[in-house]
């Protein structure tokens, strides 16, 4: 089973179809503050929804030969969103990355932390060559995720996503695997000088 401890607080493990009724509540409870962003919400109504969702990233794992494409993000034991990659291309070794919070858990650092543990598996054990993360335009929260962890802004695509009433353009990053592992070195290069 699929689990990446990144601190005390903080972990990734494989989503299992006992965690439908914490998942739902959390995506329920969270629901107005995350349709700004996302545009799935209104097709989670009851557990079962969720129950699908979850069944649905158990079988991508069978598909990429026992690696998850998904995992949820504990909290002090808590589910407090997801991370995954909502596409992955074997031929050309790209994964497309996304990442929610429920309410409760913003302001903490989770996903900045959650997004880099998850980088380190997609480069890692994935062997991917390029991850992209794909945000709206005017979601400054989100952005500020990849811009901090170097990856870089490739352009926009326009009206990419109707979400509810109203299209969104996309800001497009790029990360390359050799450009993070040269980053981890230089971040514990970094670590090691005396402050």
């Amino acid at each position: 089973m699929f689990f990446y401890k990144i601190d005390e607080n903080i972990s990734l493990r494989l989503l299992n179809v006992g965690d439908s009724e914490e998942l739902f509540n959390l995506t329920i409870n969270s629901k107005e503050y995350l349709k700004e962003w996302l545009g799935w919400l209104d097709y989670t109504n009851k557990v079962e929804d969720t129950t699908e969702f979850i069944q649905a990233t158990l079988k991508g794992v069978m598909e990429t030969g026992g690696y998850p494409k998904s995992a949820a993000i504990l909290y002090q034991g808590r589910i407090a969103g997801t991370i995954g990659f909502n596409e992955i291309n074997k031929l050309h070794k790209i994964g497309v990355m996304g990442y929610w919070l429920g309410k409760e858990f913003q302001g903490k650092g989770i996903m900045t932390k959650a997004c880099k543990g998850f980088i380190d598996y997609g480069f890692n054990e994935l062997d991917l060559n390029r991850i992209e993360i794909r945000v709206a335009e005017e979601n400054r929260k989100s952005r500020a995720i990849p811009e901090r962890l170097g990856f870089t802004e490739e352009g926009k695509i326009r009206q990419a996503e109707w979400l509810y009433d109203h299209y969104v353009n996309h800001i497009i990053y790029g990360l390359l695997a050799d450009e993070w592992s040269k980053n981890i070195h230089v971040n514990m290069q970094d670590s090691k000088q005396p402050s």
